[in-house]
């Protein structure tokens, strides 16, 4: 299994997110996820100065396996994407916790954070998944 780093929170459906520190967040999918779903040959984001409300659909990452969506793990409004997955998807695939994010959002509720799974709760859910 890969590491977990230790400044993410997670979502049960696999996306994290990097608290930035000047009220923005990053969004990824975590390897798990991208170890499941396989090769990645398309992404689809949401544009720049979308509203994004947590725990909503608002990306698409697609596989020769499947298709699945990205939910957004806070809300608030998108202020940043990736532009180099449209052309290099599997990038995901290959550094899941680093170049291969997804977008930025500035946030609207930080509270919303406090939901998510820190990485050991993350590590022991996986850990429930395996059995």
């Amino acid at each position: 299994m890969s590491e977990i780093p230790g400044d993410l929170k997670f979502m049960k459906s696999h996306e994290w997110a990097r608290v930035e520190g000047d009220g923005k967040v990053t969004v990824g999918i975590s390897d798990h996820a991208q170890g499941l779903l396989g090769d990645l040959v398309y992404v689809e984001l949401p544009a720049v100065g979308d509203s994004v409300e947590a725990g909503t659909a608002c990306a698409v990452v697609e596989s020769v396996k499947a298709a699945s969506d990205v939910y957004a793990p806070v809300s608030g409004t998108v202020t940043a994407v990736n532009n180099a997955l449209a052309d290099k998807p599997e990038t995901i695939n290959e550094d899941a916790y680093g170049e291969g994010w997804l977008y930025v959002v500035e946030v609207s509720e930080p509270d919303q954070l406090n939901d998510l799974l820190g990485p050991d709760d993350y590590a022991e859910l996986l850990e429930e998944d395996d059995h």
